[in-house]
């Protein structure tokens, strides 16, 4: 199986999982042409040769009109910037290179009654990235071939979540995907400001100049993502930095209140690295894409790629990515799934036997309708079980009752909570992990004097076996006044 996995022992950041699956395509200035055919609005893209303790690697510089967002750790009571990409004013409300400052908070809830620095016409007071306007140098070429430096005052524009959809889905020219995709991650970031300044979302807005850095950033990955085309995505326990942040509201620990949210549940640590590692949009991405969190797998690598921030440590920072075939699995139900409704074989399992890591999540019922239960076991496939079952159970004072059992992957832990909640009357449920043998699996199209016909085939241990997928065996039973034994018999 064609599996990717990010090792982000020194963090991640947007441009730097960029640059690191550029390393992955065999023409990354042939993608990076085709990234700025977008004409994100005055978004610049350059790829440049890095090196970070000897190691050779690609750092990604994007810049719009110009400016290029900065980091700004607090390290022995100064403020120092150093010209990496991470934390975006968007994300936790970084003060870009021209303003000085880090800036943790975009988020100002119009209802809390704070007073931003300039207001809008309509005297709204939206949140903000910034609290004033920047001053700011910026070259100049006029038609006549003259260049010169002046100060002026740029008079900052802010975006909300649905501006930046209307952008992505309206104006980019990309697969439908990915622009899912994008938005997905953005609505991550968007969730964690919302929680991390307690205001609605729809009360978040962005700055622009980090706005649409964030944009090119998540854009990029999303589009080498969908090129790069992994079966699986591994990534590594992120170390997320430590120390402190310097922000336009004062100094904020590291990770950042946004990251720490959108990294609730996934494995990191700090370690002795003073400064910000993880920010807001690399965690989004991570989260988004990745299949599971943990160790390396057993893999054969076929390509290799180093992704370069600008911060200088005694350790390289660094994403390293590496993309190669494992024996592991994903989630091969929902694999067989959107196969199935593709009408496409899958050839995403290898043969042979994987094992993998399941949670069993289950809870006693003795006061719901056999139509509501019915209903809940519905609503946790629709929401991605690989497994719901229920057993009939003796309960206290003798009632009859049911025992709903879940299976799920690790990344669906929580929705599924969630929904156990929302959907029994249980007022608890126990968890167990475990991992289970799994014979690797794949979707095959057979084409029959009836249709197309799905077969689910099976190998491993020594074992070899074949089924045909039930759904498509009883709509030809019914189209064709068979029994299921007369169809199998018919298209075998």
């Amino acid at each position: 199986m064609r599996t990717m996995y990010f090792d982000c022992g020194m963090g991640a950041a947007g441009d730097m999982l960029t640059a690191a699956l550029l390393e992955l395509l065999p023409e990354p200035e042939e993608f990076i042409r085709e990234f700025e055919a977008l004409k994100i609005p005055g978004v610049k893209m350059t790829r440049e040769a890095s090196v970070k303790c000897g190691i050779f690697g690609t750092h990604v510089s994007v810049t719009v009109d110009g400016v290029e967002e900065e980091s700004v750790d607090h390290v022995h009571g100064h403020a120092h910037g150093h010209g990496e990409q991470p934390a975006h004013a968007h994300e936790h409300g970084e003060q870009p290179a021209h303003t000085h400052g880090h800036g943790e908070e975009p988020a100002h809830a119009h209802e809390h009654g704070e007073q931003p620095a300039h207001t809008h016409g309509h005297g709204e007071q939206p949140a903000h990235a910034h609290e004033a306007e920047a001053m700011h140098k910026k070259d100049h070429t006029h038609e006549e071939g003259h260049t010169h430096t002046h100060s002026h005052t740029h008079a900052h524009h802010h975006t909300s979540l649905h501006d930046i959809e209307h952008l992505v889905r309206d104006h980019l020219a990309l697969p439908e995907k990915v622009k899912n995709d994008v938005m997905a991650v953005y609505q991550l970031i968007a969730e964690a400001e919302s929680h991390a300044h307690n205001v609605p979302v729809t009360d978040i807005h962005f700055h622009e100049v980090g706005t649409l850095d964030a944009v090119a950033d998540i854009t990029a990955v999303c589009m080498l993502m969908d090129r790069l085309a992994p079966d699986a995505v591994v990534v590594s326990p992120v170390h997320v930095g430590s120390g402190q942040v310097h922000c336009a509201h004062g100094i904020l620990p590291v990770p950042a209140p946004a990251t720490a949210y959108i990294l609730k549940d996934v494995p990191i640590y700090g370690g002795s690295v003073k400064g910000e590692l993880c920010t807001p949009t690399g965690a989004a991405l991570l989260k988004h894409f990745a299949t599971r969190f943990g160790d390396m797998p057993v893999m054969k690598t076929t390509a290799i790629g180093y992704g370069m921030g600008k911060k200088d440590f005694e350790a390289a920072n660094c994403v390293r990515v590496f993309l190669g075939e494992t024996q592991e699995n994903k989630d091969v139900q929902a694999d067989f799934r959107a196969s199935a409704q593709n009408g496409a074989a899958s050839d995403s399992a290898d043969k042979g036997f994987l094992t993998d890591t399941v949670i069993e999540l289950s809870c006693n019922l003795d006061d719901m309708t056999a139509e509501a239960v019915g209903f809940a076991v519905e609503r946790l496939f629709d929401a991605g079980a690989l497994e719901v079952y229920t057993l009939a159970a003796g309960m206290k004072k003798s009632r009859p009752g049911v025992l709903l059992t879940v299976l799920c992957g690790e990344e669906k832990r929580e929705a599924m909570v969630g929904l156990l909640f929302r959907h029994t009357t249980t007022i608890g449920v126990r968890e167990a992990k475990m991992a289970r043998y799994v014979l690797g699996r794949k979707l095959t199209t057979v084409q029959t004097p009836y249709g197309t016909v799905h077969r689910k085939d099976s190998e491993g241990y020594g074992v070899s076996r074949s089924k045909y997928e039930y759904e498509d065996v009883a709509r030809i039973a019914r189209e064709q006044g068979m029994s299921l034994e007369e169809v199998y018999k018919k298209i075998q």
